[in-house]
């Protein structure tokens, strides 16, 4: 069954702490055949403002820059629940503390080069374990965002949905890093150090930016941007924008897609990343 949604699309760069310098960024746009626009971008700098986002009245999908499950494999040897509504809200019921003192005594207890727990979905998609409390800290990413998409209602596909969840607002995990990587390859396109805001790392934008105009990608979407919306994402040296509209496209692919893009076997305690 095709997912057929035509409705308003976003694309969320998420942070576990954001604040007015390094606010959550949102882009919004809408799918037409093989071109998707881009509308606007939106800064969230607090999670009262992210919860207020998950509100809106749909119909709206949108794509979010987090991880939305935890490995099978870590979620089976700690016995802890296994439906996703009961683990979300397990895991939100933890002090960060405490979950680091745990994932850190997983990992302490397993062999050099295998200590983290991975989903089927990572290596595919190339994304950090959602176990990962430093260099990123998906883990608190995980934990400040999926029990907030659970609270709010949102129809998860293939975690969450039916009696009690909104159809007309859907949430789905994104990762931008994964179309980055197939348009410019491993080349680095955004810092937040100043000192690391290189003209190299500009031109890779600059890249990104024209590959996503002139649909490039296997995804087929061609991305529409003014002048002014290209030279603002360009602009960006954190790439927080840039990793938004990434977002945006992977949620634009979904809504052509069989299961919102979910292969059949994926474990629906673990999810799946968009376009992995």
């Amino acid at each position: 069954m095709s997912a057929g949604f035509d409705g308003p699309l976003l694309g969320v760069d998420f942070s576990s702490a954001p604040s007015r310098r390094k606010p959550i960024t949102v882009a919004h746009g809408r799918r037409a055949g093989a071109v998707l626009r881009l509308d606007r971008l939106e800064a969230l700098p607090t999670l009262d403002d992210f919860e207020a986002l998950l509100a809106r009245p749909g119909p709206w999908l949108g794509g979010f820059d987090l991880p939305f499950g935890l490995p099978r494999e870590l979620v089976d040897s700690l016995g802890w629940p296994q439906d996703w509504p009961a683990l979300i809200t397990h895991y939100a019921g933890m002090e960060r503390a405490a979950l680091r003192e745990v994932f850190k005594a997983w990992c302490d207890a397993r062999p050099a080069g295998g200590k983290f727990a991975h989903r089927a979905c990572d290596r595919p998609a190339g994304s950090s374990p959602s176990m990962k409390w430093v260099n990123p800290p998906v883990a608190w990413m995980l934990h400040a965002g999926a029990p907030r998409l659970l609270a709010a209602g949102l129809s998860l596909p293939g975690l969450c949905e039916g009696p009690g969840r909104d159809p007309q607002r859907l949430a789905l995990e994104a990762y931008p890093g994964l179309l980055a990587r197939e348009l410019i390859g491993t080349r680095s396109y955004k810092s937040d150090d100043a000192a690391r805001q290189t003209p190299e790392r500009l031109i890779a934008r600059k890249d990104l930016v024209d590959a996503l105009e002139q649909g490039r990608s296997r995804l087929g979407l061609r991305l529409k941007l003014s002048p002014a919306q290209a030279e603002a994402l360009v602009a960006d040296a954190s790439g927080d924008r840039l990793d938004a509209v990434l977002c945006l496209v992977q949620a634009a692919w979904a809504t052509g897609q069989p299961r919102h893009g979910w292969p059949e076997a994926v474990d629906p305690l673990e999810g799946w990343i968009l376009t992995a």
